[in-house]
C-alpha cells in the first residue's frame, strides 16, 4: 500500500460521449440477439462520426435481428434525437458489415460430450476491489460515475434545459496511506445549447451536481473546473469519432489496479475478456467483503479453446490478513474460473449488457450485475478462521470498515439505472 499523501485521479464519460455511443450500440446488438438466441456467438464493434454509424463484426446465430433498427433506437434513447445536435438517430446513416464467426475459433470454443467449453480467446483479465467505499470501488471512479449519473438524470428530466448528451467528469482524491481523505479537484465538461452562459452552467454544475454527489468529501480547498475551455456546444460524433472499447479504464476501476487490455462491449460471455473480468471482480470483491484484505486484485489468464486458466494470481498489496497462498486456495475451491462455470454461475446468457456499457461495469447496485454479489464472503471468512492462520476473528472483522464520508444522501441508488 502506498504510504504518505498523494493525489489520484479518475474520469468517466456520459452516455452521449462518442466512444460510449459505440459501446452501447455494440451491447444493444448483443442484447437483441441474446433475447432470441442466448447461445449465439457475438463479437460486434462500432464506429461513429458525423452523420453515420458503422457496425462490423462476427456473429453466429439461429435468429435474425434488424441491426439498423437497434442502432437507431439506441441513439434515440441516448438523446441524439434532434437535427440541431448535428447527429440524429432518425436520419443518420447506418452501415452493417457482419460475417459468421470463424470455424477455426468455434472449433476450440464449442462444448461437446468430449470437451468443456473453451475460452473464446487467449488473454489476461483483472478484477479489483477495495474497502474504501461501500461499493468496494475506488472513490475517484465511483464519484466520477455518480457525477454523470446525476447529470444524466437532470438532462433526461429536463431540469436543466440547456444540457446535451455529451459530457465528461474527472475527480482527483487526496489519499493518505492508501485511504481517501478529501476531494481535491472536480472537473465537469458538459455539452450545452448555444444560448447557455458559462457562469450559469458553472453554478448549476456545482450546486446541482457536484455538491449533492461529493458532499462532505469537499472542503474549502477543493477546486472546481466546469467547461474549462469556456464553450462546449459542438459535441458527440460531430466533434470526435467514437469507437467501441476505447474507454476500458472508465469501464473498470479508473486506473486503480491493472488492466489486461481487453474491452467488454459487444462480446458474448464465451469471450473471457468479458466473462473472466466479471469473475475476477466477483472473486476480489468477496475477498475484501470477507475482510481477508483491504484491497485485492485477481488475475486470470487463458489460452484459446482451453477451459482451465493457465494462471490465477491473488495480490492484496500487503493488506491481506492471512497468507495470499491461502486466499488463492480458497479461490480455487469456491469460485468459478472455467468459462462454462463462470457463465453458469453468473447467469451471463441474458440480454443485460446495454446498461453495463455506461457508468462502469462494476460497483453497481443492480441485481443483473451478478458479479457484484458478496454471497461467498461468509464461507471465505469461516474457512479462513479454520486455517488457524488468521490471528483472531477480531483481526478480520475490523478490516471491513468503510472510510467513506457522508454524501448528503445521494448515491447511485437514487438513479434509475435500468433506463440505460
Amino acid at each position: 500500500m502506498k504510504k504518505g499523501r498523494y493525489l489520484f485521479t479518475s474520469e468517466s464519460v456520459s452516455a452521449g460521449h462518442p466512444d460510449k455511443i459505440c459501446d452501447q450500440v455494440s451491447d444493444a446488438v448483443l442484447d437483441a440477439i441474446f433475447e432470441k438466441d442466448p447461445y449465439a456467438r457475438v463479437a460486434v464493434e462500432c464506429l461513429t462520426k458525423t452523420g453515420f454509424v458503422i457496425v462490423a463484426g462476427e456473429v453466429r446465430t439461429e435468429t435474425y435481428v434488424d441491426i439498423q433498427n437497434v442502432v437507431r433506437k439506441t441513439l434515440l434513447d441516448i438523446g441524439y434525437d434532434k437535427p440541431e445536435y448535428g447527429f440524429d438517430g432518425n436520419t443518420c446513416g447506418v452501415l452493417v458489415s457482419i460475417s459468421e464467426q470463424s470455424k477455426d475459433i468455434a472449433l476450440g470454443v464449442d462444448e461437446s460430450e468430449q470437451k468443456e467449453l473453451g475460452a473464446g480467446d487467449q488473454g489476461l483479465m483483472f478484477g479489483y476491489a477495495t474497502n474504501e467505499t461501500p461499493e468496494f470501488m475506488p472513490l475517484p471512479i465511483l464519484l466520477a460515475h455518480k457525477l454523470l449519473m446525476r447529470l444524466e438524470l437532470l438532462r433526461k428530466q429536463k431540469m436543466l434545459g440547456y444540457l446535451r448528451p455529451d459530457a465528461k467528469s474527472q475527480v482527483t482524491v487526496e489519499y493518505e496511506d492508501g485511504k481517501p481523505l478529501r476531494v481535491d479537484t472536480v472537473v465537469i465538461s458538459t455539452q450545452h445549447s448555444e444560448e447557455a452562459k458559462l457562469q450559469q452552467i458553472r453554478e448549476d454544475m456545482i450546486n446541482f451536481v457536484i455538491k449533492p454527489v461529493c458532499g462532505n468529501w469537499l472542503d474549502e480547498r477543493t477546486k472546481f473546473y466546469v467547461n474549462p475551455t469556456g464553450k462546449f456546444v459542438t459535441g458527440g460524433p460531430v466533434a470526435d469519432a467514437g469507437v467501441t472499447g476505447r474507454k476500458i479504464i472508465v469501464d473498470t476501476y479508473g486506473g486503480h489496479g491493472s488492466h489486461g487490455g481487453g474491452a467488454f462491449s459487444g462480446k458474448d460471455p464465451t469471450k473471457v475478456d468479458r466473462s473472466a473480468s466479471y469473475a475476477a471482480r466477483y472473486i476480489a470483491k468477496n475477498i475484501v467483503a470477507a475482510g481477508l484484505a483491504d484491497k485485492c486484485e485477481v488475475q486470470l489468464a487463458y489460452a484459446i479453446g482451453v477451459a482451465e486458466p493457465v494462471s490465477i494470481l491473488v495480490h492484496c498489496f500487503g493488506t491481506n490478513k492471512i497468507p495470499e497462498d491461502t486466499i488463492s486456495e480458497l479461490v480455487k475451491k469456491h469460485f468459478p474460473i472455467k468459462p462454462g462455470d463462470i457463465i453458469s454461475k453468473l447467469n451471463l446468457r441474458r440480454p443485460i449488457y446495454r446498461k453495463t456499457a455506461v457508468f462502469g461495469h462494476f460497483g453497481r447496485n443492480d441485481p443483473d450485475f451478478t458479479w457484484e454479489k458478496t454471497d461467498k464472503a461468509d464461507i471465505l471468512k469461516r474457512e479462513a478462521f479454520q486455517t488457524g492462520q488468521t490471528g483472531s476473528a477480531q483481526n478480520i472483522s475490523q478490516t471491513n470498515v468503510f472510510t467513506q464520508k457522508p454524501t448528503n444522501g445521494f448515491s447511485g441508488e437514487d438513479i434509475p439505472l435500468d433506463e440505460y
